[in-house]
């Protein structure tokens, strides 16, 4: 089983905001340290933004009002890394915090699901998600006025449910997000205990996550991970390389931001 959230469900704004802001600091810093938590919901934006570089509040409110829309009070707090931390990064690249990973090869069924959720938030650009089974296709998708229009999307996948208590509004008035609560729609089956989004590259969360799932996909084979707050080693590579695998990577992509529309799924 496999559920995708497009990038207009509540918790995809969330992780989309914080990944504006982390480009933000590298625009500012080649390698920053920054980790931002986005709470998004009812008129209202809470942001914390623990950080090696200094962001404008004026940029961060753009920010939100260009993703999530102009009538959201924000809230920002912007604070200092902590101090053993910054010591613990100090003059060479090292692992941010313990963490297990595991990448694991994408299905035939998840691709395709993606491709699918991507077509349809082609023509419907709102909060939705979809839920795929062995067996049907869960599908709910916000501002759709005649369900026929769903269909041409859906072939192939068998019985299928569109949205099973009729239309809804979708967005973050109807429902709050928060940043990393939709990992699964990020990683499938590759799923951790570190979130990918509104972190720095120095933090395994982002970096090594984004390396195991590259390799489970280049070697077709499960990659499971661990490493250690320090570590300047990962799966016989200097943490270093590791960082800069991922960096091409979402940049390839086009950025933090860009990186929290889809995840890597």
């Amino acid at each position: 089983m496999f559920e995708k959230c497009n990038p207009s469900h509540p918790d995809k704004l969330a992780d989309r905001i914080a990944g504006a802001l982390v480009d933000m600091a590298y625009e500012k810093e080649s390698n920053p340290r920054i980790a931002v938590e986005v709470l998004l919901g009812h008129g209202e934006c809470h942001i914390i933004a623990e950080t090696s570089v200094e962001l404008e509040a004026y940029d961060v409110a753009d920010a939100v009002y260009r993703i999530a829309g102009h009538q959201i009070v924000v809230d920002y707090l912007e604070c200092s890394q902590d101090v053993h931390l910054a010591d613990n990064q100090d003059g060479a690249m090292r692992c941010g915090d313990n963490g297990i990973f595991k990448g694991m090869p994408v299905t035939d069924e998840q691709r395709k699901l993606t491709e699918t959720m991507r077509e349809i938030y082609a023509k419907f650009p709102y909060d939705g998600k979809a839920v795929l089974d062995s067996a049907r296709i869960i599908l709910c998708q916000s501002h759709v006025e005649d369900y026929r229009e769903l269909l041409q999307f859906l072939g192939g996948y068998g019985d299928y449910l569109i949205n099973p208590l009729g239309p809804w509004t979708g967005g973050p008035d109807v429902d709050t997000g928060a940043t990393n609560r939709k990992l699964g729609s990020d990683m499938a089956d590759s799923v951790t205990g570190g979130g990918l989004h509104g972190k720095d590259l120095s933090k395994a969360d982002v970096s090594v996550n984004v390396y195991a799932w590259l390799k489970a996909q280049e070697t077709g084979e499960t990659v499971e991970l661990c490493c250690a707050i320090g570590d300047e080693e990962i799966d016989g590579r200097p943490y270093s390389e590791v960082v800069e695998i991922a960096r091409d990577y979402i940049m390839g992509i086009g950025g933090f931001e860009k990186f929290a529309e889809w995840g890597l799924v």
